[in-house]
């Protein structure tokens, strides 16, 4: 019996065959991986991606990055004149040591944030927030004992509360700009901390209870408000002589990176 021919077309169409299987194979390989990532929980496109990202020439910049530069402002804005008053109105001297190390720290790390703010085209508030005035004024308001004890409750649970955020911020920022300034505010929170604590009129049962509560950290506003630097006004903190933060139209030029 002589041999079958073989059938005309069949090596190519499993040459075709194969080829398709290769690419369906390939175009597998890389939409899994993506698809994958983006069913993970906490990564959808919303957290990877932020549409707020800015680029710079020191990294990118984020929403979040944005938030604590102002936040680092506004906090000084108002702890300052807490400090000045403690200086002034505390009865004992470790409530004045405090207020002097709020001063001292508020009036370097504002320079470094004017700065950084700069740098990055940010603009600054010049006012504190409505919910720190208060606390301001009631401070203002306070005399003997009952200052130094509400001074350093206030003070010291604003400070617990940022000291997370802080925290957050320079663990995962991409901006060196930024990672400069949380250490230095990092360093300057934990310094107040101790300071705060050591008057020893800190109620830590309250604290605890505090710091536990829902609600946005301390020092600020749950969301910042909104920075129309044409109409800020430079805060003025005391009455009496004594260091204020300068505007923050008032900041170094832009540096070259």
């Amino acid at each position: 019996m002589r041999p079958r021919p073989p059938i005309k077309g069949r090596g190519i169409f499993s040459g075709t065959a194969l080829i398709i299987a290769g690419l369906a194979a390939t175009l597998a390989a890389l939409v899994f991986p993506v698809w994958s990532y983006a069913d993970r929980s906490g990564t959808t496109g919303a957290d990877v991606l932020s549409a707020r990202t800015e680029t710079t020439p020191y990294g990118p910049l984020s929403a979040r990055d944005e938030d604590l530069v102002i936040r680092v402002r506004l906090a000084g804005l108002w702890e300052l004149p807490a400090g000045e008053l403690a200086e002034r109105k505390g009865t004992t001297p470790a409530v004045r040591t405090a207020g002097q190390h709020l001063v001292e720290g508020h009036t370097t790390l504002d320079a470094h944030v004017r700065l950084v703010a700069s740098r990055l085209g940010l603009a600054l508030p010049n006012a504190a927030t409505a919910q720190q005035q208060d606390w301001l004024a009631e401070l203002n308001a306070a005399q003997g004992t009952d200052f130094d004890r509400k001074f350093a409750n206030i003070l010291r649970l604003a400070h617990g509360k940022v000291f997370s955020v802080v925290a957050e911020v320079r663990a995962g920022t991409q901006n060196s700009l930024v990672r400069d300034l949380a250490d230095d505010a990092n360093a300057t929170v934990l310094d107040h901390i101790k300071v705060l604590e050591a008057t020893g009129y800190v109620d830590f049962a309250a604290l605890a209870r505090d710091l536990t509560a829902s609600g946005p950290p301390s020092g600020a506003d749950s969301t910042p408000p909104a920075v129309d630097v044409a109409s800020a006004i430079p805060v003025a903190p005391s009455p009496a002589p004594s260091p204020t933060l300068p505007p923050a139209a008032s900041a170094p030029p832009p540096a070259s990176p």
